[in-house]
């Protein structure tokens, strides 16, 4: 009886010690970052979505810590990614939007021909800083910030190992749920199952797989890894393999197929979660989850259905697309079990430009790179946070606008117009209060002439 007693004991103390031996060699943790595509803020069940279920995705978060008040890097894919990968924001980074004014690669994008900048050679990204750390760093899944340039993939922007997709490749091998190509550590390789249109190996369950099996050969965890895993869910067109949990919903057929994708990367966050675990790995990794932009805006009645239906940008004010809240603000989730005062909710805000300098934190090099962020480690660690700051983005898709966030205050500059709203009191946007709040106004006017430098793709107009 007593050893039976003493088992849960021995067992507890052993993992305590594991975890202690390994901060004490100075082992440096490793890092997961889960990217969703168009997953809008209010999606997600511990933001507030009442219709879809999100049970792992709710359970990562309340093992580990929920940030309310976190930003992507832009309203749309590209410049988003651009940021999260530089540490720089819109007002400084190569990427400022999906297609340039002017300048940058010709491609096609459908019938059309398209302009598109990259990431430069000179662009230092988080895998190379990874690299630099000593880590080993794998991407799968989207890149998306390749324009059409065939040497600007991951392999020649900081990641050891890439399988996934690029804009550079033709779009029926590539922007599909169903690739019949896909690009793997420099080779274009076949999908067998989905030749001759066939519907045999769902992206996502792809991206899943691969990065299931990368974690496969980290399990002597040797040597710290750093995994990027970029899943198109939800982002259009509307596909999974079946409708899962809602084919019996008594809703529209696009619902039940949204709901669906959102099911599937709700289920491939469970599978990666729990192979930590299993492996042990969990001891030593942080996992963060974000999405990369607002949810979807595209100007057709069904697409823009889904969004309505679902709330899919909760109180938020715009879409995908808006540098108001609801273009802007998503899902952010960080999980790390050996962190054991990480508060359970943290309202500091942060953006993708704080992920540069967060994993120089981690890792142990916080010098020798450029970034307009902040270390959001000491907020997940659940340390005192800096002082209110600056966070800044810009877009040009609807004419030259820019947007601060600054403590409580949201200012919004469109048409040459500030614009100011107290998220502290009004997270919607409803109420534009410049007139009634000169000092912060000025505050925020004087820091725009300062926020930005002239790029070569993007005119302000």
């Amino acid at each position: 009886m007593m050893i039976k007693k003493l088992l849960p004991f021995c067992l507890m103390l052993l993992v305590s010690n594991m975890v202690f031996a390994q901060q004490q060699s100075g082992q440096k943790p490793n890092i997961v970052f889960i990217l969703a595509d168009d997953l809008g803020y209010g999606d997600v069940g511990i933001y507030g979505q009442k219709l879809i279920q999100t049970p792992n995705i709710d359970k990562l978060a309340k093992e580990g810590t929920q940030f309310t008040d976190f930003y992507a890097g832009a309203p749309v894919c590209s410049p988003s990614r651009g940021s999260l990968l530089t540490g720089l924001n819109t007002g400084h980074a190569t990427i400022r939007g999906n297609a340039t004014d002017h300048g940058g690669i010709a491609g096609k994008k459908g019938k059309n021909v398209v302009y598109r900048a990259n990431l430069t050679k000179d662009d230092y990204t988080i895998g190379n800083l990874m690299q630099d750390a000593g880590y080993e760093t794998s991407l799968v899944g989207k890149w998306h910030v390749d324009g059409y340039d065939s040497l600007a993939t991951p392999l020649q922007r900081g990641f050891n190992k890439f399988s996934g997709w690029l804009i550079n490749i033709p779009e029926t091998y590539a922007s599909t749920y169903w690739p019949e190509k896909r690009f793997v550590n420099g080779k274009l390789e076949t999908i067998e199952p989905n030749t001759n249109q066939r519907k045999g190996y769902y992206e996502t369950n792809l991206c899943t797989d691969e990065a299931l099996a990368y974690l496969q050969t980290k399990k002597d965890n040797k040597k710290p890894f750093f995994l990027m895993l970029n899943f198109n869910n939800p982002h259009s067109p509307l596909d999974v393999p079946d409708q899962a949990i809602y084919k019996n919903k008594d809703w529209p057929e696009d619902m039940r197929t949204y709901a669906a994708m959102v099911y599937y990367l709700d289920q491939s966050v469970a599978k990666v979660k729990d192979y930590l675990v299993k492996s042990g790995l969990s001891r030593n990794t942080i996992v963060f989850f974000a999405s990369d932009n607002g949810p979807r805006s595209e100007p057709t009645s069904q697409l823009k259905a889904v969004s309505e239906f679902f709330d899919s940008n909760g109180q938020l004010k715009g879409y995908k697309r808006d540098v108001y809240e609801g273009g802007i603000r998503v899902p952010f989730v960080v999980w790390a079990p050996f962190i054991k005062n990480a508060p359970k909710v943290s309202h500091v805000p942060g953006y993708f430009a704080d992920i540069m300098p967060t994993f120089g934190e981690i890792a142990g090099k916080t010098t020798g790179f450029k970034t307009d962020g902040s270390s959001i480690y000491p907020a997940i660690k659940g340390e005192k946070s800096k002082e209110d700051r600056f966070l800044y983005w810009e877009f040009f898709e609807q004419g030259f606008e820019q947007a601060v966030r600054y403590g409580k205050w949201k200012g919004v500059k469109r048409h040459n117009k500030l614009e100011l709203y107290n998220l502290d009191t009004d997270i919607s946007e409803t109420r534009d209060i410049a007139s009634e709040q000169p000092e912060v106004v000025k505050k925020i006017e004087n820091y725009l002439l300062t926020a930005r430098t002239e790029s070569p793709y993007w005119s302000v107009k």
